[in-house]
């Protein structure tokens, strides 16, 4: 008869350890965690341990026991996958594991804006922190400018090439729907006005003229004369100068020096954006020959040689010619 009170309090006391445990268990699986601000954090390859060890140096988690155990006790939730996450302040083992498991990858963004030569491309690429490998040197003018997502660990030569991918999809889709009494004959021909244009104006309402002055220059077999293909030759390719063109430059014996070359130069001289190509696509339809820079972004056209000479000397503050 002794024999049943004791079963019972035995079993009593291990109904009361397992609710202590369950209870335990439940404030642990839900107590906020350690991680003292919202930070991403990578979680790499290689297995539970690793990912344990990883949570725990960034301040995840205060047991990496523990957190094995979590995720052991709910392995039918799903595998935990490496990769770069967004992690709130004070996140639970339940939080943390429910993002491990099923949250968005953190994002990142690289933008290229308009304009850019191929070693200011390569230079962006190299000093973006979340990509690896290499930065290669792309091709000039072979690069969409736009802002690129991609995830942390991506390649440098992989991002580059969606890049490249979008220019050669994009400059397709325009020359199709082109003005059909355009001059110019090739898509690349397009590609290189437009890296002209993108240099010589930002803003968008002098883009179809600046163009149309190139445009009428081509078909009367004048020189184009574009400062920007000077400092693209000048400065090797860097795309810009630390003083205003010299007379030597003007002079400089360079395929892509528009002073002294006729016709286009033999490649662009930078990446230009999708509304210069459209402009040199669309360009506006005028007579001007001639434009001079008037000192606040904006420029000044002129049909003939005497009135770019009286534009010249009125911004220069000298008399009229």
């Amino acid at each position: 008869m002794l024999r049943r009170p004791r079963l019972l309090a035995v079993l009593v006391v291990l109904l009361l350890a397992v609710a202590g445990t369950a209870l335990f268990a439940r404030r642990v699986w839900r107590a906020p965690g350690p991680l003292p601000a919202a930070r991403a954090i990578v979680v790499p390859a290689g297995g539970i341990d690793a990912v344990a060890a990883a949570l725990a140096g960034d301040g995840a988690i205060r047991s990496p026991l523990l957190f094995r155990i979590a995720v052991l006790l709910s392995a039918g939730a799903g595998p935990v996958r490496a990769g770069e996450f967004a992690v709130p302040a004070h996140a639970s083992l339940a939080g943390l594991l429910a993002i491990l498991r099923h949250g968005a990858l953190v994002e990142h963004h690289l933008s290229i804006p308009e304009g850019l030569t191929a070693r200011e491309i390569q230079a962006r690429l190299a000093a973006a922190p979340a990509l690896r490998g290499p930065a290669p040197l792309p091709p000039e003018g072979a690069v969409l400018p736009a802002t690129y997502d991609y995830l942390r660990g991506t390649t440098r030569a992989a991002l580059l090439a969606r890049a490249e991918a979008a220019m050669r999809r994009t400059l397709a889709r325009l020359w199709a729907g082109r003005d059909p009494a355009l001059a110019l004959k090739t898509p690349t021909q397009a590609l290189i006005l437009a890296s002209i244009v993108e240099r010589e104006t930002a803003l968008p309402a002098e883009r179809p003229i600046v163009a149309s002055v190139y445009l009428n220059r081509l078909a009367r077999g004048m020189r184009l004369q574009a400062d920007p293909t000077v400092i693209y030759a000048a400065s090797h390719g860097a795309g810009a100068l630390a003083h205003p063109i010299t007379e030597g430059e003007l002079r400089l014996a360079s395929p892509f020096n528009t002073y002294r070359v006729a016709g286009l130069p033999p490649g662009p001289i930078c990446s230009p954006g999708v509304a210069a190509l459209e402009a040199v696509l669309h360009p506006a339809t005028t007579k001007f020959l001639y434009f001079v820079a008037d000192g606040s972004g904006g420029h000044l056209f002129a049909r003939h040689y005497a009135s770019q000479q009286r534009n010249v000397a009125r911004l220069r503050g000298g008399n009229t010619p």
